[in-house]
This record gives structure tokens, sequence and C-alpha cells, in this order.
């Protein structure tokens, strides 16, 4: 017999499964099944089962074969049956525990590195939950029935509305509702633009940059071309049969900085002069500590940069939205590749972060982000002034992270003491592009917005107790 489902309300309202296949009849199967379900876990102690009649209507077998099934099973002490409180589940029938090694395992790898300095997340505990659910509250109770169907794949106008606001606002970029499109991320943009058809390589890249967003790229087919970077950013002057540059033109990942204005300007006349197109990737350009603000590139030429950003570095990678303000000409296309529905961004969360935004909300946390990643950063300059003040950093006038520059021949070393100490953090080599030709400094990319406040010093003492001596 095929597997069977039980939904019976008069047991604990809830479905159960019982897998009746294998050797035996009816009943040795349904023996086995429930025997397998209070061994593992699934049935609790002191779980009440449903009478013989509704459990044999809902598996299709005769009442007596459920009968004999709960009759055997009490007799084995996995079931207790007394009058007037039918029968359930023996409170001494213990589920079956894995054996304590891998129960160890499994703990080491849930709790995760002792001290967390690996770029990319903000700082989980400051995710701004009372406002949050204030927004999540407003959006659901004001929301029109529509919005709980197939959701737009352009995204709700309100949160398109909202961000059209706030992006020529905060980021000087210039666009309209009807030229955003709603995503899941940075990544999701990348799929959508290159693995949608929408664009082709080959596409020019920084030479550091995140290794998974060239994986992804080689997946959908564009090759992707490194570009050499110095003091300046990434040097556009190299650029040339290429279709489309990949830039991080506010704050350069990872080494920091901003691409320089005489280069910015040169990245847009490369893409008029070539009919190319330059993807901005806005990751992290509302954190600034220590410089005036750099406006979004695509304010430059809107026909000519698509402007991608998200709230994984502001708010949480968990919430899944982002945004591509696009080049008319593009639309149509990503919308086509997105399909006829919104299968990626949760339509109750673009409803939340749009009154979310648009009450405030999202100005004031970034403020307070802003600060306190200020604080981090600047905790951080002073640890390794008095502890390592042989180690350069560099890139900290901005962003989440910063990059520490090693002695030639110990970055990996370093990165292998670190490990073995219960410290995550990257070395700066594994975001160098495979096919460059610029040379290789070694370094750490040290980021100082994942670890709570409470975890942040002893995270600092881990690692300038790992750095390599003058």
């Amino acid at each position: 017999m095929a597997d069977s489902w039980v939904n019976s309300a008069e047991r604990i309202g809830a479905d159960l499964h019982l897998d009746l296949s294998g050797p035996g009849g009816r009943r040795a199967a349904l023996t086995r099944a429930l025997r397998e379900a209070v061994r593992g876990g699934r049935l609790a102690p002191g779980t009440r089962l449903p009478p013989y009649r509704s459990l044999a209507a809902d598996l299709g077998v005769a009442r007596n074969t459920v009968a004999d099934a709960y009759a055997e099973l009490v007799a084995e002490g996995w079931l207790t049956a007394r009058q007037g409180a039918g029968t359930r589940v023996a409170e001494r029938a213990e589920p079956l525990r894995a054996p304590a090694r891998v129960t160890r395992e499994a703990a080491v790898r849930a709790r995760g590195p002792r001290h967390d300095l690996r770029q990319g997340t903000p700082d989980a505990s400051a995710f701004p939950r009372t406002t949050w659910l204030a927004s999540y509250r407003r959006a659901i109770q004001q929301a029109p029935h529509e919005v709980f169907g197939p959701g737009d794949p352009a995204g709700r106008p309100e949160l398109r509305e909202a961000l059209s606001e706030y992006l020529a606002r905060a980021r000087g970029v210039r666009t309209e509702p009807g030229r955003i499109v709603i995503c899941s991320g940075f990544a999701h943009a990348l799929r959508l633009l290159f693995g949608g058809g929408v664009l082709r390589g080959p596409l020019a890249v920084e030479a550091y940059g995140l290794g998974f967003h060239r994986e992804l790229l080689a997946a959908a087919g564009a090759r992707t071309v490194p570009l050499p970077l110095d003091a300046d950013g990434a040097r556009v002057g190299r650029l040339a049969r290429e279709r489309a540059v990949l830039l991080t033109p506010a704050h350069q990942f990872p080494t920091g900085g901003p691409l320089h204005p005489a280069r910015r300007a040169a990245a847009v006349d490369w893409a008029r002069g070539r009919g190319g197109v330059v993807l901005e990737d806005d990751y992290d350009g509302e954190f600034r500590y220590d410089r005036k603000p750099v406006g979004a590139l695509q304010g430059l030429d809107p026909e000519r940069v698509i402007h991608i950003g998200s709230v994984s570095k502001s708010m949480s990678p968990a919430l899944r939205l982002g945004w591509m303000a696009l080049p008319e000409r593009y639309v149509d296309g990503v919308l086509a590749a997105k399909g006829e529905r919104e299968a990626w961004a949760s339509v109750l969360d673009q409803l939340a972060l749009a009154d979310f935004i648009a009450e405030g909300a999202y100005d004031r946390h970034v403020r307070r982000m802003r600060q306190r990643y200020r604080s981090r950063r600047d905790r951080l300059v002073a640890a390794l002034a008095e502890q390592a003040p042989h180690v350069e950093v560099t890139g900290v006038a901005a962003g989440l992270h910063a990059v520490l520059r090693l002695p030639p021949g110990t970055e990996r070393a370093t990165v292998r003491a670190a490990g073995s100490r219960g410290l995550a953090l990257d070395g700066l080599a594994a975001f160098r592009h495979p096919t460059t030709d610029m040379p290789a400094p070694d370094g750490l990319v040290v980021g100082y917005a994942t670890p709570s406040d409470h975890a942040y010093g002893a995270a600092l003492d881990a690692l300038c107790g790992v750095l390599p001596p003058l």
C-alpha cells in the first residue's frame, strides 16, 4: 500500500504521515508505521490517537485492522488504552535519540565560530523588530484583497513608489516606479539579467569581488574580464569590447574606496559609445563615516546604468528584498525573465517595507546603524593601533568591513591560525579574480558589523592575537 496521510481532528487536529508500504499485510504495515512514528518522536508521549473508526476511514482500511494494530502496540508498551480516555502514546515511550557523537557534531555546526568577523552581514541583533512589526501590521490591515492573490512580477506599486522617492532623495537615483523591478537581492538580479537573456557577456568586473557572483555569471554563460584596481578604483580605461561592466562605485568591494569622479564619467562615456551598460552594485551605499556622501552612478545617465540595491546590509538578508532601477529598454525583458507571477519576494514583506520607508523608519534605522558601525570601526582601528601598529588598515571610510594589509607571505597562515582559534574571517585572496594580472598583496577582509555589541570586544582580542608580528 502507498504512503497515506491521516487528517483526524479527533486526534490532534494535524496531519500525520504514515508509511504503509513494505512487507506484510495492512495490519502489519500500520503497526510498523505507528511504532516508528512514536520511536522517531513524531508522536510524542501523551498524544491521543484517533478512534478506530476515524483512523480506519482516513486510511481506507477495516476498523478491525486499526483495533488489532492498537492492541499489539498496547501489549508492547508503546500505547496505553483506558476507558473514557482513548488510546494514547505511553508516557514512557521515549523517542529514538541520535548517538552522542552525532549530537555534538550537530551542536558545533549549529553554534558556528566562536568569533565571527566575516564580511557581508549586518548585526542581526540590531534588526528593528518593533518598528518592522508595526509596519507589517499596518500593511496587512490596509492591504486590498488582491494582495493575497498572485503577485505582480514587477513588485507591489506601493514599494516601487516608496523606493522611487527614497532612492532619489538618499542616493541621487533618477527613476520612476514603472522602471523599478523588485527582486530578492543582487544575486537574483544577476540571474534575471544574464540567466534570463536580457544581457549577454563578456562582462567586465573588478579584479577583486565576490567569487559567488562570478560563478553565477559563468553558470549563465557570461564570461567575466577582470579590471585592475588602484587607489582610484577600477581602471575603467581598460574597458574594450565588453558589452557590460559591473562596478561597486560607492565603496569598492572588498578593497574599499569610491570610484574616482573622472572614472565614473569615463565608465558612462564608454557605455554610451559602446552601446553597453553599467551595472551598479550599491551594496552598502548608505554607510559612510569620514567622507561626504557619494551619489549613485546611475544619476549620470539613467539609460546606461542599471542601479541594483537591497536591504541585505542595511536591515537583514533574511528579508530577501532588493530592487533594480532599469533603463526603459530593459524593463520588459526583466519582467519576462521573472515570469507571470512573483515567485521570489514576499508580497507582504514588500508592503511592510513600503510602509517602513514611507513612515521614515528606514531613514531612522540607517542613521542609527551608521552610528553603531562607525563606533565598531573606531574600536577596530584603536585596537589595531594599540596591539598591532604595524598592520595597515584601509577601506574604512565607509561600508561594513576593513582590509588589513599583512606582511608578504603571511595571509594563509594567519587565516589558518584564526580558524584554529574559532575566529572566522576571510583572506583577501579569496576575492581575487582567477585571471587578473594585477599584484596580489596579502591581507584580511574583516567585517565589523556581524558580531553583537557584547561579543565584539572578544572578537577584536582574538583578531589581534592571530596577526603576524612585524
